[in-house]
C-alpha cells in the first residue's frame, strides 16, 4: 500500500522540481566578449628609426570594429605583396604606424606607459586619417636597440 502512494508522490515532486527549473529559475547570463571586434595582426613587422638614434622592431595588431572587413577577397589576396593582410587602406595604416613610431624615443618604448601612449597616438591618427573602423591598437612584439 505504501509503495502505491510513494510512486505518485515522487512523480508530483519531480514535476514540481522540473516546473520550478523552467519557470522560476533565472536564465543563464550571456557572457560579454572581452574583445569586441576582430583581431588582425599585420603580417609584416615594422623596423623604424627612433628619434634618439635607436631603432625599434615591432609587430602591430588591430582590433577592427564588428562588421569591418578584415581581409581582401581571394582574388584580391593573390595580387597583394608579400606580408600584407589585405585590410582596406593597409598602406595608409602602415604609413601612420611608421610615422607615429618614428617620433618616439627608445626609452619611451621600453616602458608600459610609453607603449600605451604610442598605442593611443596610433589609434587617434588611424581614426582621423583612415576610414578603417579600429577599436584598439595592439603592440604584439616590441624590441628596441
Amino acid at each position: 500500500m505504501k509503495k502505491k502512494i510513494l510512486i505518485p508522490v515522487l512523480l508530483v515532486l519531480l514535476a514540481a522540481g522540473a516546473s520550478y527549473a523552467f519557470v522560476f529559475a533565472k536564465p543563464a547570463k550571456k557572457t560579454k566578449s572581452k574583445i569586441d571586434g576582430t583581431v588582425v595582426v599585420l603580417p609584416k613587422e615594422f623596423l623604424v628609426n627612433l628619434s634618439d638614434g635607436r631603432y625599434a622592431k615591432l609587430s602591430v595588431g588591430l582590433v577592427l570594429a564588428p562588421g569591418q572587413a578584415a581581409t581582401a577577397s581571394a582574388a584580391d589576396a593573390s595580387r597583394l605583396p608579400d606580408g600584407y593582410a589585405g585590410i582596406p587602406q593597409e598602406g595608409a595604416i602602415r604609413d601612420i604606424v611608421t610615422n607615429v613610431t618614428t617620433d618616439q624615443s627608445g626609452s619611451s618604448l621600453i616602458t608600459e606607459r610609453g607603449r600605451s601612449r604610442l598605442r593611443e597616438l596610433i589609434l587617434a591618427s588611424l581614426r582621423k586619417h583612415t576610414d578603417v573602423k579600429v577599436n584598439d591598437v595592439l603592440l604584439t612584439d616590441v624590441a628596441v636597440q
